[in-house]
């Protein structure tokens, strides 16, 4: 019996995916793990880890709390804050994933006698294939998806579930860490979890789905970086750089955001208008109504940093498919070495880059790795 150590959140997919893990024979430990809550904001951390506690109860696993309060504010928040102090807009869930979930989480399992850890993330693992690739990965069997741990290579796939896959927040996971990852539900559309877990008994059927950042839920961003980061008023500039309202820092808007700005001109008031560019040096963003008019980006290449490349590395003779943001249609585009940089190029010009975000490089369903666009 492997003994695989589940992260249950206290949602429906984590529980389910201890059952599906518990019904395949697998040595089964729930563990919470207990993430860091700012003050003055609501405590869902204590009914979340009830939930779960419910689901081992149910399940009857063994179950235990892990503290990471202050690997969560060092690894995900100050590093969400460091990046929107220097004008950049941060994927927290990423460094989430990176740094909690499969960082310290993975490493107390492994310490503690496990063979693997698991999550309800929406997505696949398999061995490669070169030649039939996509046809293999169409028909993959939960028996493939989890022979990961054997020393093979292990590829990372998109779930199954196309509005639910998150492997794009996964591009930072590694050959070691994917071996001794397992995804159960990957191969599963999400109403079919939901009828799973009543088969199961998990009271979790009916409980909404999290939303918002990894363990923090949904947030006013603006109004939480306004206790780390001040606010100082500037101006909002239309494409001729005339002043048309204010805001209350550059620091706190992102590319192709529309609101949290005041528009004061009367021929502009009324219609929407989106930011196109920021200067944080001087304290401005600059608005237009067609953002893909006026996209700084437009047609240059982007430049990517904090690469990794789960497998290997991209062949820049050929064509991948990315996404420049979560849930995005997957675009062409090609990759070019610059000396040591790493910059790519669409077929057509993207809007709304962010600098900070990620760039997830994909070929087919197949997850490549990625890096952090800088523009």
């Amino acid at each position: 019996m492997k003994k695989v150590f589940v992260g249950l959140s206290g949602g429906v997919d984590s529980a389910v995916s201890a059952a599906l893990l518990q019904k395949d024979g697998y040595d089964v430990t729930g563990v919470f793990i207990k993430a860091w809550t700012p003050e003055g904001y609501p405590c869902s951390w204590k009914e979340d880890r009830r939930s779960a506690m419910r689901a081992a109860a149910i399940l009857d696993i063994p179950f235990i709390t892990l503290d990471l309060e202050k690997e969560y504010k060092k690894e995900v928040v100050d590093y969400m804050i460091a990046e929107y102090k220097i004008g950049r807009t941060p994927n927290p869930d990423v460094m989430c994933n990176k740094e909690i979930k499969f960082g310290y989480f993975l490493k107390f399992a492994l310490k503690n006698g496990a063979d693997f850890v698991a999550t309800g993330h929406y997505c696949q693992t398999s061995p490669p294939t070169r030649s039939k690739t996509k046809s293999r990965i169409a028909e993959t069997p939960l028996s493939l998806i989890r022979r990961g741990g054997q020393g093979d290579e292990v590829l990372l796939l998109e779930g199954k579930d196309k509005n639910k896959d998150q492997s794009y927040f996964l591009w930072t996971l590694t050959q070691d860490q994917l071996k001794r990852i397992l995804f159960p539900i990957g191969h599963l559309q999400k109403s079919e979890v939901r009828k799973l877990a009543g088969k199961f008994g998990l009271p979790q059927k009916t409980r909404k789905d999290s939303q918002g950042l990894c363990f923090l839920g949904k947030i006013d961003m603006k109004e939480f970086l306004s206790h780390y980061l001040p606010q100082k008023r500037g101006e909002v500039l239309n494409i001729e750089g005339e002043s048309i309202g204010h805001h209350n820092g550059s620091l706190f808007f992102t590319i192709g955001e529309r609101h949290g700005f005041t528009i004061t001109n009367k021929t502009t008031q009324g219609s929407p208008v989106y930011v196109v560019s920021k200067d944080i040096a001087k304290n401005t963003i600059t608005v237009a109504s067609k953002i893909t008019t006026h996209q700084k980006s437009q047609g240059e290449p982007l430049t990517l940093i904090g690469l990794n490349w789960i497998l290997e590395e991209p062949n820049l003779s050929k064509k991948y498919l990315c996404r420049i943001r979560y849930r995005q249609e997957k675009i062409e585009c090609k990759i070019k070495m610059e000396g040591k940089k790493i910059k790519v190029i669409f077929d057509e010009a993207q809007v709304a880059v962010s600098s900070g975000q990620s760039l997830v490089l994909y070929d087919g369903e197949i997850c490549l790795g990625g890096g952090i666009m800088n523009l």
